[in-house]
């Protein structure tokens, strides 16, 4: 929209971007009326891209593109209205909008190891301050990245990008009007990591070996496309590729094995960038000939008071060959040592062991014998007690299937009437297929369980389940029930399901926890994946997902923690669903650098300071400049809302101690101040300086006053200092005036005005609002005059 001032409604102020049309208008009381517009006191009758338009009662002051020249105060006369309006042209930083748009929505993509250059040409009053920020902090020259700063553009140049360079950039273009940070990001692929280890040996035998990795923790910003599996044998320099397995897949089975023969195995991940350093494993060595696996544990038949009976089934893994016998143990409960029961091994899957001690409690394991030799022992026996034969567990009651859906059932149970001697120390559960001959153990439980659920089922299959009661003499008669499963679930897309609860952007105080949950949902279960600025989280962050919700917790957040932060979710049937936000981490503002004190213009003193560090996440920080006068006096506020690293104190008396003090401050607080150690005092006296006047020759050199260098336009922020000045030659040297508004500032205390060999200076300390307006500077001499005139516009702090 047009700016607009509406001069009968005392709106006296217009704003306007260079470049951009700006209007004021003004409505008198009679349509005779002959109206007419002054600038800074003096008539319009024309002006360069200004056009008077007069419509009934309303007449206008129409700019098509507002420039330093239309700076200043208007004034329209006509009838008996006499009204004032002051235009104030602002010119922030710009930059190319098919530019920014490209910037700002395409990520500048690169391949690790090319050279990086991105150039922003940018326009607006100089001076313009350029800043590079990574992860919130500001980009320094160093051995690898490069910023070129000029008046027109700023560059960042990378020779050779790395993956650690990916990430979310800042730039911040900075000048008197306005601040424009334009937001880019950088992405470089490279070939992975190599695969997460180490390398788990899944399965070896005389047959094959399966091993076993993780995926890389840094895909190099391309999917891995595939495994590379190679294999070694000990004591040869050759490596041998053995295949390839999917992205999907992260376990690999070799049947090309020699007995007794040790290998190792190495894995590489690819991308389309190319192929990862190797993952290798240590030495695997495949087993000769294959003997038994283990038996399941033993059951307790009977007991009595010297003597135990107990069967055991055959192993599911037989080797190579026959089984001949079993190996049996005893120990006693609580000690580590197994001891033989037979003096060879037993033919029959039961076996009565005797000579036990009457009050003790035993352990018992198996394990099979083959031609390879003996097979692993299975695992301990429920502890059984020699004495004399107690009653069984009655049957459990009111056995049912309280639920089940597509992979698990629960059942439910009563516990069974108890006798003389039958008490319950357990349970066991077992299942099986309508069409199995034999029953698997799924579950043992204590005995103050009556309830169980048997998981890792196939769905829509029927199963036999029953429940058995435990005690010192064995399990009791089992009570039976059949279940058939559910259909597996529908597929449902993972889904994320924002809502208002879940912002774009978060802003936390520095020490303070970040805390985002993100519900969601999908069929199978998706794998949840966070991510910042396309890379795996940093230290301090953790990551809970459970029953369809997601949570990223930062305990205590550190400036390091902002950034773009990523949550995906994958179902392995390659359908992705992400969603991105911007963290923002703020804190109390650093001190600012040490202080400087100069007196550039007699009886004041200038200040200036580094910038505070904080400067380089801070968009809105301002500085505060305090001042005392003795050791031990108070501080007082002389400067607020100062938005640059200077300020001007004119108000000094000669002779006296001056101490200052400047923090920095934002919307949490105030730094720790910086202040001046010695004090400042202003000499009483000062030293003569004269100017011996140079001699020429010639015959006539009088010449017109002329203005070599012309005043300039002028826009400073309210408060801060102002510097006019221009170069004026002529013969003899000419007089120099300055006026403001037809008026003379020779003799005015608020201004100083210095000639120094023909450079002519004017300047304002702490200007204000009433300084805006048309400066003149009038040089004469014997032989004529010459006039020079700018515009002073004054912008309010924000």
């Amino acid at each position: 929209s047009v700016p607009r001032c509406y001069l009968n409604k005392q709106l006296a102020t217009v704003r306007v971007v260079k470049g951009e049309p700006a209007e004021l208008s003004c409505t008198v009381s009679k349509d005779d009326v002959t109206g007419t517009w002054f600038k800074d006191g003096l008539k319009l009758t024309s002006m360069e891209g200004v056009v008077f338009e007069k419509k009934g009662l309303v007449h206008k002051l129409i700019i098509n593109k507002a420039d330093d020249i239309h700076a200043g105060k208007y004034r329209f006369e006509g009838g008996d209205v006499k009204t004032e309006a002051s235009i104030f042209v602002e010119d922030p930083p710009q930059v190319d909008k098919m530019l920014l748009k490209n910037l700002t929505r395409v990520p500048t993509v690169a391949k690790a190891g090319q050279a990086v250059k991105i150039k922003i040409p940018f326009e607006g009053r100089l001076p313009i301050r350029a800043t590079w920020l990574k992860d919130k902090m500001e980009l320094v020259d160093d051995t690898r990245i490069h910023v070129d700063k000029t008046d027109t553009f700023t560059m960042l140049s990378i020779p050779s990008c790395e993956r650690r360079d990916c990430g979310d950039y800042k730039v911040r273009l900075k000048n008197d009007s306005d601040v424009l940070e334009i937001n880019l990001k950088l992405v470089v692929i490279d070939k992975p990591q190599p695969p997460a280890g180490p390398i788990k040996i899944v399965e070896s035998s005389a047959n094959n070996i399966t091993i076993q990795w993780q995926p890389p923790k840094d895909d190099g910003g391309k999917p891995v496309q595939r495994y590379i599996v190679e294999r070694q044998q000990v004591g040869k320099k050759e490596w041998e590729t053995l295949g390839e397995t999917p992205r999907s897949c992260t376990t690999f089975t070799t049947n090309k094995v020699d007995e007794d023969t040790s290998y190792y195995f190495r894995v590489r991940a690819r991308n389309v960038e190319g192929t990862s350093d190797a993952l290798e494993s240590g030495e695997v060595k495949a087993l000769g000939k294959a003997s038994p696996g283990a038996p399941d544990p033993p059951e307790i038949i009977s007991a009595s008071r010297d003597s135990i009976t107990i069967s055991w089934k055959a192993p599911r893994k037989t080797g190579t060959s026959q089984i001949v016998g079993y190996v049996v143990q005893k120990r006693k409960k609580g000690t580590m040592t197994w001891l033989p029961v037979t003096s060879g091994p037993v033919k029959d899957k039961k076996l009565r062991v005797s000579s036990l001690k009457k009050g003790v409690q035993y352990e018992f394991r198996v394990a099979a014998v083959n031609a390879a030799g003996t097979g692993d022992a299975s695992d301990p026996s429920q502890p059984a007690l020699a004495r004399d034969p107690t009653k069984s567990p009655g049957q459990v009651q009111d056995l049912k299937v309280s639920s089940c859906d597509s992979t698990s059932v629960t059942l439910t149970w009563s516990r069974p009437e108890v006798k003389d001697g039958n008490d319950v120390k357990g349970y066991e559960v077992e299942m099986k297929l309508p069409h199995s001959p034999s029953w698997t153990r799924c579950l043992t439980l204590p005995a103050e369980a009556t309830t169980a659920t048997v998981k890792g089922l196939q769905a829509k299959e029927k199963y036999l389940l029953r429940v058995r009661a435990l005690n010192d003499s064995g399990p009791g008669e089992a009570t039976e029930v059949e279940a058939i499963l559910e259909a597996a679930a529908p597929v449902v897309p993972p889904r994320l399901l924002i809502d208002d609860t879940v912002k774009n952007l978060l802003v936390v105080k520095a020490g303070n926890p970040v805390r985002v949950n993100i519900p969601f949902e999908g069929s199978p279960e998706p794998v949840v994946i966070w991510l910042k600025d396309g890379l795996p989280l940093p230290t301090g962050a953790a990551i809970k997902s459970k029953n369809g919700t997601t949570q990223l917790l930062i305990g205590a957040a550190e400036l390091a923690h902002s950034g773009t932060y990523s949550v995906e979710l994958h179902n392995g049937l390659g359908k992705k669903e992400t969603f991105s936000f911007q963290v923002q981490i703020t804190d109390v503002p650093q001190p600012p650098g040490p202080l400087r004190l100069d007196e550039n213009v007699p009886n004041t003193v200038t200040v200036t300071w580094e910038p505070s560090p904080s400067e380089k996440w801070e968009k809105n920080l301002y500085y505060t400049v305090l001042k005392r006068e003795s050791q031990k006096g108070l501080w007082r506020v002389v400067g607020d809302l100062i938005y640059n690293n200077k300020f001007t104190f004119t108000t000094l008396v000669p002779g006296r101690d001056y101490f200052f003090r400047v923090v920095a401050k934002n919307s949490l607080g105030a730094s720790d101040p910086s202040e001046t150690v010695q004090p400042w005092r202003i000499r009483k006296t000062k030293a003569e300086f004269r100017v011996r006047p140079q001699n020429y020759r010639g015959v006539n050199q009088n010449q017109h006053p002329r203005f070599l260098v012309p005043l300039k336009p002028h826009v400073v922020v309210t408060g801060s200092e102002c510097h006019m000045s221009c170069a004026v030659g002529g013969y003899p040297a000419p007089k120099v005036t300055w006026y403001k508004d037809s008026r003379d500032l020779s003799s005015d205390p608020n201004y100083f005005c210095t000639n120094d060999f023909g450079v002519c200076s004017l300047v304002i300390l702490g200007v204000t609002k009433q300084d805006a307006g048309e400066y003149m500077v009038e040089a004469t001499n014997e032989v004529g005059r010459a006039f020079s005139r700018a515009f002073l516009a004054i912008k309010g702090k924000t």
